[in-house]
């Protein structure tokens, strides 16, 4: 019985992970028990035509929104490998591009209506030079990663992590947030037209996002002006402190000695000599 079920399964190109998960979990049956039964019969594969064990695309478009289909398949796995296609996946790709609604949206009353330019951001806070710094970092690896290695997993990740800052910024300075929004729109507008067009148009934009240029990144907000070099003390790091990236070794030093883990370690005990590495690290040797 065993042999000819297998036969079957072979014979039809399935397996008995094609439907064997939702009938477990109506069943109330432990899934443990099909890893099991996959050994014996037949285990599951990946997607595959030959296999007859594709996704309707008709039915996950229904389901969740082209967008969200469109964005789950790019960025499950590189365009040259085969991926496990999976509900959690799909509905991580649907959450994130509600998140990107939602992030747009509720800040539309501030940035609605603001124009800027690059004179605007000569003069701003750290909060707001850390965020146009992650933007153009962000587009310029889009960039990359699209024209050309051709990874557009990586490039949505990169899109993702832009996201999460963004829901933390507090300033919300209106001119930088208008830049951040264009521009992520425009990113996102290859991978989800449907939902970049309708922000693009929420935003007070004219026409279809695929009509404008993609985003090129803005060296000057790339620039680097401060440095996180790590603090040795008898060459075991205790603390990392922030200075100017062109910082001497005395501010450095007098920088360190302010910091409240690096006095912990000190405390006490006699500074013999300090080891300084420009723009890599500090360390402070001690005895006592």
């Amino acid at each position: 019985m065993a042999k000819r079920l297998k036969e079957f399964l072979e014979e039809q190109h399935l397996t008995l992970n094609d439907n064997a998960k939702l009938l477990f979990e109506k069943l109330g049956l432990p899934k443990e028990i099909l890893s099991k039964l996959e050994e014996e019969y037949g285990k599951s594969d990946k997607m595959s035509k030959s296999k007859h064990n594709t996704v309707d695309p008709d039915e996950m478009i229904e389901k969740y929104g082209a967008d969200t289909v469109r964005l789950y398949i790019l960025f499950a796995a590189p365009p040259e490998n085969n991926f496990d296609w999976t509900d959690a996946g799909v509905e991580g790709s649907h959450r994130f591009l509600r998140r990107v609604w939602n992030l747009i949206v509720s800040n539309l009353n501030i940035v609605k209506g603001v124009y800027y330019s690059r004179e605007d951001f000569k003069n701003l806070s750290q909060e707001d030079k850390n965020i146009r710094k992650k933007l153009h970092q962000t587009i310029k690896k889009v960039n990359e990663d699209i024209t050309k290695n051709y990874q557009f997993n990586t490039a949505i990740a990169s899109i993702m992590e832009l996201v999460n800052l963004l829901y933390t910024y507090k300033n919300k300075n209106p001119k930088v947030l208008k830049e951040a929004f264009e521009n992520l729109i425009l990113m996102l507008s290859p991978f989800t037209p449907f939902i970049a067009d309708k922000l693009w148009e929420m935003l007070g934009k004219e026409g279809f996002t695929i009509y404008y240029p993609f985003p090129e990144p803005d060296e000057e907000a790339l620039v680097e002006e401060t440095k996180e070099i790590p603090v040795q003390i008898n060459a075991k790091v205790r603390a990392k402190i922030t200075v100017p990236v062109d910082a001497d070794e005395k501010t450095v030093v007098d920088t360190a000695l302010n910091n409240e883990s690096v006095k912990k370690w000190i405390e006490g005990k006699q500074i013999v000599k300090t080891i300084f590495i420009k723009g890599k690290i500090l360390n402070i040797v001690v005895k006592g």
